[in-house]
């Protein structure tokens, strides 16, 4: 998504007409060689099309699609204009964010300016400002959005007063992360207020992070001081930002006549969320389904209001799913500011006279595209929520033809052929509603504990790993008292065992989703994991029983508890339909050493049990029912690689080189200290990463310096003089401690992490020194800190290191004891050579590092197929450190993902890279791969990787010449 910043504004403009305008808006583009010339006719004609004014004082300019290939690289520039210029259609202008785009960017930009255009007063202060930084925060200011939809509210719940309602209230915002518990504490202080009609309303803005409306409905009549209680509202305010709520409110004691308010305790989720938009009483509503391929942006946007406006009608619009809040049709930035996408519904409701021909007319105006040509949905392409439907009903998707090779995303090296067996996703039937609460109590207590003891079991029969600390934190969440309560409440509001226990999971995952932008989809998936685990048990589901011979197993993903059930005697690959190169399922099977592929696609899941086919771990492709030729050269091609495997144990323990002896150590990461001594078995020179924060996830509370020295101490040992490279404690973002909590935040991955977290508690960074200190007693030890952003940051960091080695009677010698730095964010690699000076060493995490160039998620469902470390930008960031660090004598190396793929590994020797830390179980290949090519041949190979402008570009040359 394009972002604004300071660097991005040009202040003071002058321009005579809107046309000198737009050259200077195109001027600023091709300066900053976003564009070439053509682009300058691109800008023109789309303002022939439609003015790009948006209000406020504000227009967005930019190209038509035709004028893309104009574009060298997509950007932004923002241009102040203090007098103002009157645009073409009568506007004033006083600011022009001009938009180079390669594709559909300029949508994001549109929807975030949305929020600017509804506040009083900024076209003068746009005109007024004296800084850029001002503009910024002017336009770039985050909107809060108040939540009213399905999953805040509570109907047919078991309550016997009224103040049972106002607390279930509380207690479901409280489970979505709206309110903490000083809201719930004035709800059980604070009597509800009557409004009239049956409908009360509690109210408070205590405790309140994200303003909310619950609307809650008893399942039985109740009655309070003589009045009916029909429904109790619950508004979490939250200044101005609640408003909408209010409004709402309003709207809806306004709108309901008697035979409304006298049957509103029987309603359901669609009629509540009708009402509170108020579409209540003589209300009409249409609803209506978008086909514009890019949604309701400026154009068909513009399109609409002018019609909502031509009818004299009061018309609201809103979408049939998510928030229930309706926004005027007359109003462009609120239109806009729904976010409606292809395929979703919209509900316009208007009263009065006229209602049902504005209506009406709305309607067709929309299902003819409101000025763009459009195409129904089942013949178009697929749109984003098609795309995800799709992958929720699998049997929809076309099986993969026989014997022609399928691409998807290579996850995991190596070579498997053998019958497959499919595992979907079991079906769950159970009855939603139960009579005896008891009973069900019982039997959801019992499968928590028999989930809970399935669990352990599994995390013993694993013995320590990555997949041991996921089933751990599984374990963790099974025992949160919060979720058992949850659906112990759901069983008192009548709802079976079953469906209480998945409607606090789904709350839960749903509210994980949304606090974190998706970010932390894959701990939502982890809950989710636990959810089915226990469901499983409550309704006797167990998965088929695989085949006894070999098999490559093919599923929809596959999660940890999953992996910890596989006998990697018998399965020999694993194929799933979705996931990336760095999702759990990826990361699981490398450090299992089972061949993968993933992200095949939903066609895959409807492939016959016992269908023979090819797996391809290493460039990521399938093929199902092969032809006995093709069969013939797999297996030779596999054969091959099972002499070069036994070749490479045999030669693990020798010192790891490229053909022409250019020494490159090869080491080991651990999430472990135990597995130390596995990995120098397999031939790893060292460990290249020691991921702490596992030590500290495996006790109650923070460990004391004695007991991390032990743990410590324990690899070491193990190494017998082969250096450490110890991460000092990476907590956050996806790794919580439930002993350190931390403040609330929309994006934790980039909030309170790695080096920034420890340095707000320097004691803990303290005894982290110190034990690793006293635990090396003088044997190599390598200390690295995540997360790092600059300079100053390694400098705080280093001034407690110093501080602990002055009271230990410890020099650090730049030799056996290092301080280093871990290059995850990219302004840390762009800074390498303020840092190169000061640091002993980098260490190159190239799995965040990715992340974060490329704005991709890792574990995201969709675009973590595209989320590839050979990307050429990623590339560059990793060439500049090197060039850095080797200009002042220090070390680099790559402890992330990329440092065991085959094709990356000739890449980094030839970008310089000094030591590559990879998987145990990948040592020895990766010493062969190493040995195959000679420094020459792989600076050749960097050169062309950087380039490519494109990691499919960067993997079809390495491909093409190795």
């Amino acid at each position: 998504m394009l972002t604004l910043n300071a660097d991005d504004i040009l202040l003071d403009c002058r321009a005579e007409s809107w046309r000198h305008a737009l050259d200077a808006a195109f001027d600023a583009l091709k300066a900053a060689s976003l564009v070439d010339d053509g682009y300058r006719q691109g800008l023109v004609d789309r303002e022939s099309q439609s003015s790009t004014w948006l209000g406020n004082g504000i227009a967005i300019p930019h190209g038509t699609p035709e004028s893309r290939g104009a574009v060298r690289r997509t950007g932004v520039r923002v241009l102040q204009f203090p007098e103002g210029v009157r645009w073409h259609d009568g506007n004033l202008v006083h600011v022009l964010v001009t938009i180079a785009a390669q594709s559909d960017e300029h949508l994001d930009i549109l929807r975030s300016l949305t929020h600017v255009l509804d506040r009083d007063g900024v076209s003068e202060r746009l005109a007024q400002a004296s800084s850029a930084e001002e503009i910024t925060e002017l336009l770039a200011r985050p909107v809060v959005r108040p939540r009213l939809d399905q999953d805040t509210l509570v109907l047919g719940h078991r309550a016997d007063d009224l103040l049972d309602l106002a607390l279930a209230g509380a207690q479901r915002l409280r489970q979505l992360a709206l309110v903490d518990t000083a809201y719930l504490a004035e709800m059980v202080t604070s009597m509800p207020t009557h409004l009239g009609r049956g409908l009360w309303l509690a109210s408070s803005e205590a405790g309140v992070s994200t303003p909310a409306l619950a609307a809650v409905t008893p399942a039985k009549p109740v009655q309070h001081q003589g009045s009916d209680v029909e429904a109790v509202l619950c508004l979490a305010s939250h200044g101005e930002a609640g408003r909408p709520l209010a409004d709402a409110i309003v709207s809806l004691v306004a709108s309901l006549d008697e035979s409304d308010a006298a049957h509103l305790r029987e309603r359901d989720a669609d009629d509540w969320l009708a009402l509170l938009a108020g579409e209540g009483g003589s209300a009409q509503s249409r609803r209506v389904r978008l086909l514009n391929a890019h949604g309701l942006h400026a154009r068909p946007a513009k399109v609409l209001v002018q019609k909502a406006r031509e009818s004299g009608v009061a018309v609201q619009v809103r979408l049939a799913e998510g928030s229930g809040r309706p926004v005027s049709a007359a109003s462009l930035t609120k239109v806009i500011g729904l976010g409606a996408r292809r395929g979703q519904e919209l509900i316009l409701s208007a009263r009065g006279e006229g209602a049902e021909q504005a209506l009406t007319s709305l309607v067709e105006a929309i299902n003819d595209g409101l000025g763009e040509q459009v195409t129904p949905l089942a013949s178009s392409a697929v749109s984003q929520g098609e795309a995800e439907q799709a992958v929720e009903e699998p049997v929809a998707a076309s099986m993969p033809p026989a014997d022609q090779p399928l691409e998807a995303v290579a996850a995991s090296p190596g070579l498997a052929v053998a019958p497959l067996f499919v595992i979907k996703t079991p079906d769950f039937d159970y009855p939603r509603e139960a009579a005896d609460s008891a009973l069900e109590r019982q039997r959801l207590e019992r499968a928590i504990a028999q989930g809970g003891e399935q669990l352990k079991a599994l995390i013993a029969r694993t013995a320590g790993g990555e997949v041991a600390a996921i089933l751990s934190m599984h374990e963790e969440m099974l025992e949160d008292p919060e979720l058992a309560q949850a659906a112990r409440e759901g069983i008192d509001e009548g709802l079976s065992a079953e469906a209480a226990w998945w409607q606090a999971i789904d709350v839960a995952a749903r509210a994980q989703e949304q606090l974190a932008d998706r970010l932390l989809a894959e701990r939502a998936a982890d809950l989710r994991d636990v959810g089915r685990r226990v469901l499983g048990i409550l309704c006797d589901v167990e998965l088929p029983e695989p085949p006894a011979v070999p098999y490559l197993l093919v599923t929809d993903d596959i999660g940890p508890s999953d992996v910890a059930r596989l006998d990697t005697e018998r399965v020999r690959g694993i194929l799933t339909a979705r996931g990336g190169a760095t999702a759990h399922s990826a990361i699981l099977a490398r450090a299992l050493g089972i061949p993968a592929v993933v992200g095949a696609g939903a066609g895959v899941l409807a492939l016959d049990n016992g269908t023979e086919m090819l797996l391809d771990g290493d460039e990521g492709w399938v093929v199902p029912a092969p032809s006995q030729a093709r069969r013939e050269r797999f297996e030779a091609r596999m054969e091959a690689l099972e002499a070069l495997k036994a070749r490479a144990w045999d030669a693990r323990f020798e010192d790891a080189r490229t053909e022409d002896g250019t020494r490159v150590e090869v080491v080991a990461n651990l999430g472990n200290t135990a597995h130390a001594r596995d990995a120098v078995s397999r031939g790893a020179e060292g460990v290249g990463l020691l991921r702490t924060e596992f030590l500290f996830m495996a006790h109650a509370s923070l460990p004391d310096v004695e007991t991390q020295e032990r743990e410590y101490r324990e690899a070491l040992d193990a190494l017998d003089g082969r250096p450490l490279v110890a991460r000092t404690l990476d907590v956050g973002g996806d790794k919580p401690l439930a002993y350190w909590p931390l403040p609330q935040e929309d994006n934790p991955f980039l909030g309170l992490r790695g080096i920034r977290l420890a340095l707000r508690r320097p004691q803990v960074l303290r005894d982290q020194f110190s034990a690793l200190v006293k635990a090396a007693d003088g044997r190599p030890l390598r200390i690295m800190l995540p997360m790092v952003k600059d300079l100053d940051e390694f400098r705080a960091a280093r001034a407690i290191f110093d501080e602990v080695l002055r009271e230990l009677g410890v020099s650090r010698d730049g030799d056996r004891l290092q301080l280093g730095v871990m290059i995850e964010v990219p302004s840390c690699a762009l800074l390498a050579p303020s840092l190169a000076p000061e640091v002993d060493f980098f260490s190159i995490g190239t799995n965040d590092l990715t992340q974060y160039t490329l704005a991709i998620d890792r574990g995201h469902p969709e675009l973590s197929g595209e989320s590839d470390g050979l990307h050429p930008a990623v590339l560059r960031l990793i060439q500049m450190t090197v060039q850095a660090a080797h200009a002042h004598g220090k070390w680099v190396g790559v402890c992330g993902e990329l440092a065991s793929d085959r094709q990356a590994i000739p890449v980094l020797v030839g970008l310089g890279i000094d030591e590559l830390s990879v998987s145990a179980r990948q040592v020895p290949m990766v010493k062969a791969r190493l040995a195959s090519v000679s420094t020459t041949r792989a600076r050749e190979l960097a050169a062309l990787a950087l380039a490519a402008p494109t990691a499919r570009d960067v993997r079809r040359e390495l491909e093409a010449n190795q």
